[in-house]
């Protein structure tokens, strides 16, 4: 670990009181930031679906006046009823003027037939106070048709009448046919839609004759009206702001029918009722008005006192029709992301959502190659086996790579980072250290791990729950064949500790120092001494009866280095050090100076020796069996051969693209391989030069595109590299360098160019053979997040984050662009976005968790009406926000917990890339919550994208800060099984684990 890290983390060490109270403050903060985030969208909601209800109200009571004109009668008292309530928010006069009258008393006009008793049809109430809103106005031959109609219910013998009477007899039956004629309401979709409120869109265009079960996303029963219009009686009697108890009762006699001699239902209402989601009856004390705004937000929260949903509730519970009948065209889902309400509409194809099930995809993954290496910021990070393998680790992955036959094997059983390794005298057996993190809730300790390197297999899990932060350096005993393991952690003390290898349990610990340690080792000689250097020291350990004791290094009159990099031990004893100063330092024990210290004066180590080596850092020391040492060079880059009385002997420069030399391991004494801080391993000798063998991006990642017809993919990243690799060959084609961060691609459809998407508004397109750019364009001024061409390719959609989205028609085989248009309507960055099949549409996601669709071919408009893209066929599927992938959504998630997905162009899975190091697979479409999946570690760090190659043969994954590429295999799960099902004729299926 480099010093400046470790400075940093004293820094923080020393002051954590005061961060500790400020991160407290923000978690607080931020805390009240959601809360009142979600109260807004919640009133938002409620005032939405409250003028939804104020004009879906007259069209409807129209629509039962034309189906039975019975029911005028009803409506027009429940009208006069309305009208005197707003009045009396109104008029303090008229209130005055009326007389309270009990409950049992009416001052409607009473008729007397055959000893049954029942009100007038004939309200009498002033039309200078009717709402128009909620009223219809009667005419003169209305009023004639009333009264004729009174005297035939009369001659019935009907003691009251509900809304619901005057329905026709098969639609009170809840048949499908009265259903369809109940909520066919000709031009509601018009007046019903407003554009800046997208989320209650549900009707218009092709769903003209559904527009209210659109809207409501249920057809309305009569059971559902009878109750919704207990519950309105129930807000008019029991609001305290509006009117006092005594008045109250009086009012709703006088208005309301109900309040007549009672039917059997009616009778049944007499009943203390209680409100949905109240805990008071309607003869409580009254509630305040600022109580009652947060019982509604409360309840808006817990979304039950939607009118979709209580309709739902109601006819669910009286049993009226069947489950799919339930989920009609025009039903929603709603899923809440920090609060925020997102709508998603169900396609017509799934006619009973409730009984879908969600089943782990018969697809599995296995880790094919890995793609990078850890050099920018580890040391002693590369050896070499008698095998013939290399041994490095990048994330939290050991990679084993047979050289030769271009093979590799993967340890993986690190739960975060690794950080560093060592290899037992027998060759076989390795040491590996790891960081501490965090797996959402869960932290994850640092330790290290004690493995076979032939079969995987681990030996020992050494330090849970002891070492702190991570693992900073590890190194096996020799004089002894290994039977000790020294470790040194990242904590503020940097614990020195030994264990025991056989037994996994600790020998000695003792606290080294504040500053920087980068290496510790055993002397070879005599495991009894430990050595350990790091910034501005050298300490030398002695180990006896459990305890250690400490010398430092003593400088005297040479300058003494800011860092001491390395070590090695020569092979007449001595102790070979590297400094940040370029110099090779030889330390030796020296006699006691009794003259100067007295007679209590101890030996000492001291410089014997100081050699000139290279400009800058000496990054590494290596060893050589004849005695010989090889060095490597920060600054100047070089590799340089020593004698064994460190006289220079041959001396080679790495090129600059791979940086400096960061570690060295001997391969047979003539080959080497030499790892860089380019994150780049190079193999070779002095006299051929050397070649590179593994190389990766050295900085965060984010862009990913995969070839539509060939086994190749495209990476770039904040390093300004783009690699073209090779999946099937697990290689890399060509790499090169652009001026600026390039943080999206894809390839056009033709393959023939790729075009990149940059961070400063700038935008390129590169062509694959030559690696020339053929065309270059600026659209704004911030960052492009993604790049997606047409199926066909006549198209190029650019998404920003300054909110728009950029189409360009496309020509000459992708080397020609010409801007066609701009969408413009999201509120937020761009995240992702989508083509229809038939490349006229966009669905796209923002930063706020927008779900918009776009008509690129009738001009880049904005659909206003999202219910009509329900049925929509996407070319492909990357938006983390759809109806078709709301079940990778995991419970709690804030918005920015999935960075990315691909569905398969199998379309059966879809790949999830997580903020949590995993990598998902579910099946698709998986449109239910708590989705079974498979789950894949490896990455170190967040997973910035995932694509499947053009045959599925293989998911590619991407690695955030830990600038690692995963390749994985694409696995059918049991396809003997399935072959023996496809023969009988019969679909079979088989459980699998959720996790692998």
């Amino acid at each position: 670990m480099d010093s400046s890290t470790n400075s940093l983390d004293d820094v923080s060490a020393d002051s954590a009181e005061f961060p500790d109270r400020t991160s407290l403050m923000e978690v607080r903060l931020q805390a009240q930031e959601d809360e009142i985030t979600l109260l807004k969208s919640s009133l938002a909601d409620a005032l939405r679906r409250i003028r939804l209800h104020d004009k879906l109200l007259p069209l409807l009571k129209q629509q039962l006046i034309a189906v039975n004109p019975g029911a005028a009668r009803v409506l027009n008292q429940v009208c006069c009823a309305d009208g005197c309530s707003n009045n009396r928010k109104h008029s303090s006069s008229c209130s005055v003027d009326r007389q309270p009258t009990p409950s049992h008393v009416s001052n409607s006009p009473v008729h007397k037939t055959n000893g049954i008793t029942t009100e007038s049809a004939l309200p009498q109430t002033d039309p200078s106070t009717k709402d128009r809103s909620t009223q219809t106005e009667l005419t003169l031959s209305g009023l004639a048709a009333a009264q004729s109609r009174l005297t035939l219910d009369l001659s019935r013998g009907v003691r009251s009448l509900h809304l619901e009477d005057g329905l026709p007899s098969d639609t009170s039956q809840g048949s499908e046919g009265g259903r369809a004629k109940l909520h066919r309401v000709a031009g509601i979709d018009e007046e019903a839609e407003e554009p800046e409120e997208e989320e209650g869109d549900g009707g218009g265009g092709q769903d003209k004759e559904l527009g209210w079960a659109s809207e409501l996303e249920e057809p309305i029963q009569p059971s559902t009206i009878r109750t919704l219009q207990k519950e309105d009686y129930l807000d008019r009697s029991s609001s305290p702001d509006e009117q006092s108890p005594t008045s109250t009762t009086g009012r709703s006699a006088e208005l309301n029918p109900r309040s007549a001699p009672l039917s059997p239902i009616a009778e049944a209402d007499k009943k203390p009722l209680i409100r949905r989601n109240s805990e008071k009856l309607i003869n409580d004390k009254p509630r305040k008005r600022l109580e009652k705004k947060a019982a509604s937000s409360a309840n808006l929260l817990m979304r039950s006192p939607s009118l979709e949903n209580r309709a739902k509730d109601l006819i669910s519970s009286a049993g009226s029709g069947s489950k799919r009948g339930s989920y009609g065209q025009g039903q929603s889902i709603k899923m809440f992301i920090r609060g925020r309400p997102i709508t998603m509409y169900i396609p017509s194809n799934i006619q009973n959502y409730e009984d879908l099930k969600m089943d782990t995809p018969s697809e599995k993954l296995e880790l094919d190659w890995v793609y990078g290496y850890r050099g920018r910021d580890c040391r002693a990070n590369l050896y070499f086996l008698p095998t013939g393998e290399a041994v490095y680790f990048i994330a939290c992955v050991i990679v084993i790579y047979h050289i030769n036959n271009h093979t590799q094997r993967h340890y993986r059983k690190h739960t975060d980072c690794v950080r560093c390794l060592a290899v037992h005298p027998d060759k076989v057996r390795i040491a590996s250290g790891q960081t501490a993190g965090v797996d959402k809730d869960k932290p994850l300790l640092p330790c290290v791990h004690i493995w076979d390197s032939g079969t995987l297999v681990t030996l020992q899990q050494i330090g849970v729950g002891t070492f702190q932060r991570g693992v900073g350096s590890v190194a096996f005993s020799f004089a002894d064949s290994g039977a000790f393991l020294c470790v040194i952690d990242d904590s503020n003390e940097h614990m020195l500790s030994v264990w025991e290898v056989s037994k996994g349990t600790k020998h000695a610990e003792v606290k080294s120092t504040n500053e920087a340690v980068f290496v510790v080792d055993f002397n070879p000689g005599d495991s009894n001494n430990i050595i350990t250097c790091g910034k501005s020291h050298v300490y030398f350990w002695t180990l006896s009866a459990g305890q250690f004791t400490k010398k430092q290094g003593i400088f005297g009159k040479y300058k003494k280095p800011k860092f001491i990099q390395c070590f090695v031990f020569s092979l007449t004893g001595d102790v070979l050090t590297g400094d940040s100063e370029g110099n090779i330092m030889t330390w030796g024990k020296s006699a006691a100076d009794i003259k100067t210290l007295g007679k209590g004066a101890k030996e000492t180590y001291q410089i014997m020796r100081q050699t000139k080596a290279h400009e800058g850092s000496v990054f590494t020391l290596c060893t050589l069996p004849g005695g010989g040492l090889l060095s490597g060079g920060g600054k100047d880059r070089k590799i340089i051969r020593w004698s064994a009385d460190l006289a220079p002997e041959r001396e080679c420069e790495i090129p600059e693209k791979f940086g400096a030399v960061r570690t060295i391991a001997d391969v047979d004494g003539e080959e080497l391989l030499v790892g860089t801080t380019r994150n780049a391993i190079l193999r070779g000798t002095f006299s051929d030069g050397f070649v590179v063998i593994v190389q990766g991006h050295v900085d965060e990642m984010w862009g990913l595109a995969t070839h539509p017809s060939q086994d190749i993919f495209l990476s770039c990243g904040n390093d300004r590299q783009v690699f073209l690799w090779n999946a099937e060959e697990h290689k890399m084609d060509w790499c090169t360098t652009l001026e600026e961060y390039g943080l999206c691609a894809d390839f056009s459809p033709v393959g023939s160019v790729v075009s990149i998407g940059l961070s400063t508004g700038r935008w390129v397109v590169l062509d694959l053979v030559t690696r020339e750019v053929v065309s270059e364009y600026v659209d704004g001024n911030e960052q492009h997040s993604v790049m997606r061409y047409s199926p066909d390719g006549s198209f190029l959609a650019v998404g920003s984050h300054d909110n728009f989205i950029y189409i360009y028609s496309v020509s000459e085989n992708g080397r020609r662009y010409s801007r066609f248009g701009k969408c413009n309507g999201h509120s937020s960055f761009i995240t992702h976005l989508d083509w229809s099949k038939d490349g006229k549409y966009i669905m796209s996601n923002s930063g706020d968790y927008e779900i918009l669709y776009w008509d690129i071919a009738g001009g880049c408009k904005l659909l206003r009406n999202r219910y009509e893209s329900k049925d929509r066929e996407w070319a492909s599927y990357t938006c983390v926000l759809g109806f078709h992938v709301m079940g990778v959504w995991l419970e709690g998630s804030d918005g920015t917990d999935i960075n990315a997905l691909c569905r398969s162009h199998s379309e059966r899975v879809v790949a999830v890339a997580d903020d949590f190091c995993k990598v998902h697979l579910f099946q698709y479409p998986c449109p239910k919550p708590k989705a079974p999946s498979r789950k894949y570690e490896g990455h170190g760090s967040h997973v910035t994208n995932v694509c499947f190659t053009c045959s599925d043969s293989h998911l590619v994954s991407m690695g955030g800060k830990d600038t690692c590429i995963l390749q994985w295999k694409v696995q059918r799960v049991g396809d003997s099984r399935e072959r023996l099902a496809s023969l009988s004729s019969t679909s079979t299926s088989s459980p699998e684990p959720a996790v692998c």
